[in-house]
């Protein structure tokens, strides 16, 4: 999955509030046609440009839905991805979350029988419509919780992808004229900071943005047929072939020369991200999710573009709207769900930095907005978007987030990594 997001989300948890309204009867499948409360837990960051979006769409929700009240309670992304198959079989799964997409996470629940199988409301309401293929992949599980295929367990009204996020007044400092376009303008650029003493590249070894780097160079070297075989088992995923071999030995070699600081092992996400937003690090290597809180909150002039020498990057449809199979409100769960597909909010999503999947392209104004959609439109033109490393099997995620903080310290070789990678991939591939 992450897709851990790995999430810029805020990781506050607030305390679940007091007991619901007891005005719901529930049928056997937990719905109710009478509830009076949508209890809706997300990981967005109130000033993330899908907590600005959603934060509206409660408004417009409870407007069309007089005397019914949302219950928000937000949660910390770690706090969901840890917890969920515990809450979501018990009686205090709320009635609609976010959560991760990919096998390991929302295809996992899926086989375990604890998400409403939502594909009859995808052809009711048309969201299969508003959903292009290349995002309606992860929206999708088989009886083997994997992607691609089977009933719609999910709903994304965003998407994502990473890219590089650069502070241009750094760039400038020193010497460096324009954003690269070949890894060897980008190594050239950093070699540069490394030369006056800055780390130029932001990094977080205790979460994901450490793996992520990794992944994206062995896209740098890889092919569709290449994603599908790690992704979807079509084919064998060899974790010593050209492209992870290479993914591996260059990363160790880009700590070693100061592109990466070793003391980033221990740090995490929000870390990488705070390290951008003060202007200590040029470079940020990460997802969509963060770029409405650069625009919030940095000080300085700065942009984006994609990876240098790479037809793929990391991406895909944004996290999922799912329905706990045991949800005391079901229906008011997919009358939200349409109104974040909504002209409305679909478009105000785009205009604050999301990457909306039904907008209006000429409704978003902002410069930068138009230049994220357009650098996305791109990416799913050519089939570029490549999905995350840790969403192939069931606890990936925190595999490649202690063997990836080995090769941050060096305690452990390349070889040595990309072993611990395939016995830990192949012990969860679905035996068929």
């Amino acid at each position: 999955m992450l897709t851990t997001r790995r999430r810029v989300a805020t990781t506050v948890a607030v305390a679940l509030a007091g007991a619901l309204l007891a005005t719901s009867c529930g049928d056997s499948d937990g719905g109710s046609s009478d509830g009076k409360t949508l209890r809706l837990w997300h990981y967005e960051g109130p000033d993330s440009a899908m907590g600005v979006a959603w934060k509206e769409a409660v408004k417009e929700f409870e407007a069309q839905h007089p005397g019914v009240k949302v219950k928000f309670e937000e949660k910390g992304f770690e706090q969901i991805q840890k917890t969920a198959p515990m809450v979501l079989n018990s009686d205090d799964a709320p009635d609609l979350m976010e959560y991760n997409k990919g096998n390991a996470t929302a295809g996992l629940l899926s086989k375990q029988g604890l998400l409403t199988d939502l594909t009859a409301e995808v052809t009711r309401h048309g969201w299969d419509k508003k959903i292009s293929g290349g995002v309606r992949t992860i929206s999708r599980y088989d009886t083997n919780g994997v992607m691609g295929s089977g009933k719609w367990y999910g709903v994304p009204d965003y998407a994502e992808y990473a890219m590089v996020f650069y502070n241009k007044d750094l760039f400038k400092k020193y010497g460096i004229a324009r954003p690269p376009t070949t890894l060897d303008e980008l190594t050239a650029a950093m070699d540069k900071f490394v030369a006056k003493g800055v780390t130029p590249l932001a990094n977080a070894g205790a979460e994901y943005p450490a793996q992520q780097y990794l992944y994206q160079l062995a896209l740098s070297k890889a092919d569709r047929s290449w994603v599908d075989a790690y992704e979807l088992y079509k084919g064998k995923a060899d974790f010593h072939d050209a492209a992870w071999t290479y993914a591996a030995t260059t990363f160790a070699d880009w700590v070693e020369k100061g592109y990466i600081g070793k003391r980033s092992s221990g740090l995490k996400a929000e870390d990488a991200g705070v390290s951008f937003i003060q202007g200590k690090s040029p470079i940020l290597f990460s997802g969509s999710w963060w770029y409405g809180r650069f625009k919030t909150e940095n000080t300085f002039d700065w942009g984006t573009f994609l990876w240098p020498g790479s037809g793929l990057t990391l991406g895909s449809g944004g996290n999922l709207w799912v329905v706990p199979k045991g949800a005391k409100n079901k229906e008011l769960a997919y009358d939200f769900i349409d109104i974040t597909l909504s002209k409305k909010i679909q478009n105000l999503l785009g205009d604050k930095g999301g990457v909306p999947v039904a907008a209006d392209p000429a409704a978003v104004t902002d410069p930068r907005a138009k230049s994220l959609i357009a650098d996305f439109n791109t990416l799913s033109e050519k089939d570029g978007l490549a999905f995350y490393p840790d969403w192939p099997v069931p606890g990936f995620y925190d595999v490649l987030v202690s063997e990836t903080q080995k090769l941050i310290t060096g305690s452990e070789t390349p070889d040595a990594y990309l072993s611990a990678l395939q016995k830990a991939y192949d012990k969860g591939v679905p035996k068929t």
